[in-house]
């Protein structure tokens, strides 16, 4: 049975993190090493973990001063510290399906050629109802690099479980990046790795105001532009595969403005979108593509 290291950035989420260790605490697989890091709480977080720490269910670590340095350089600490030849990553907030990790080992252990495997998400409220799932009843996966770089439907953190020697080979988080660095990751794992599906509930991604993924998001979309420049010069990906990211975080950037009312940024914005990647938008116009 092969280590698996769990790793967990917190960030001031006192309300959510013990069910989220408990989730880890209660997987039906026993070979696990669960690594928490602090980013410079200040709601108590810190104290929870300390707790579970002191009872040495998992280990703590923190910033030198307890620096809020974000959740790469949070990520890249447990990383370097992770001791387990399987690696996976799970947000504060969210949840382990209790046998996420045992049929994920299954699946890499069966088949030595895949470097990485990733399962469906239950997106839940604030209180653990399920709200919807991640991916659709019929996904499959190709391992195309293309794919995920133009639609990131890819959870690293909480779906997936990924052999070290494919982060060895890709490289850490990017600790420049303040949003947008899971999918910069996804992306490169695809580009280097083999990467299989299982059609199961991974993990319960919590949907409330609160998230990571709902603050933020101009810094979000925004930082995808750079995400792409580097994918692009990276990899050989064809031009139209880069005018579709281009004009879904032309879109986007544009929905985020428009939602606010900065109507004069939005429209040029969501005008370029449309011209790079046409067919889409008048999708999207005629109501055949839903727009979230």
């Amino acid at each position: 049975m092969p280590m698996v290291s769990v790793i967990i950035p917190a960030f001031n989420r006192v309300e959510y993190i013990k069910e989220t260790i408990q989730s880890v605490l209660d997987q039906n697989y026993p070979n696990i090493e669960i690594i928490a890091v602090d980013d410079g709480s200040s709601d108590g977080t810190y104290d929870v973990l300390k707790r579970f720490s002191d009872e040495k269910t998992i280990t703590l670590l923190s910033h030198d001063n307890r620096e809020n340095k974000g959740q790469s350089a949070a990520l890249n600490v447990g990383l370097r510290a992770a001791s387990g030849e399987l690696l996976a990553i799970l947000d504060s907030d969210d949840l382990f399906a209790p046998t996420k990790i045992a049929e994920q080992v299954e699946f890499l252990e069966a088949d030595p050629s895949f470097d990485m495997v990733y399962g469906n998400g239950l997106a839940v409220d604030r209180y653990g109802n399920p709200l919807f799932y991640t991916l659709p009843e019929n996904h499959t996966e190709t391992g195309d690099p293309a794919r995920v770089l133009v639609d990131c439907y890819v959870a690293i953190p909480g779906g997936a479980l990924i052999r070290r020697t494919l982060i060895e080979k890709v490289g850490f988080f990017e600790e420049s990046f303040r949003a947008a660095q899971d999918h910069d990751m996804a992306i490169r794992l695809f580009e280097a790795g083999k990467v299989g599906y299982l059609p199961t509930v991974a993990f319960h991604y919590r949907k409330h105001e609160d998230s990571i993924s709902q603050k933020g998001l101009e810094r979000r979309w925004s930082t995808g532009f750079e995400v792409l420049r580097r994918a692009q010069k990276r990899y050989p990906y064809p031009s139209r595969i880069i005018r579709k990211r281009a004009a879904v975080l032309n879109f986007r950037l544009g929905q985020t403005y428009w939602r606010e009312s900065r109507r004069i940024i939005a429209v040029p914005l969501l005008v370029k979108s449309a011209m790079l990647d046409p067919l889409r938008a008048l999708k999207v116009l005629l109501g055949r593509e839903r727009v979230v």
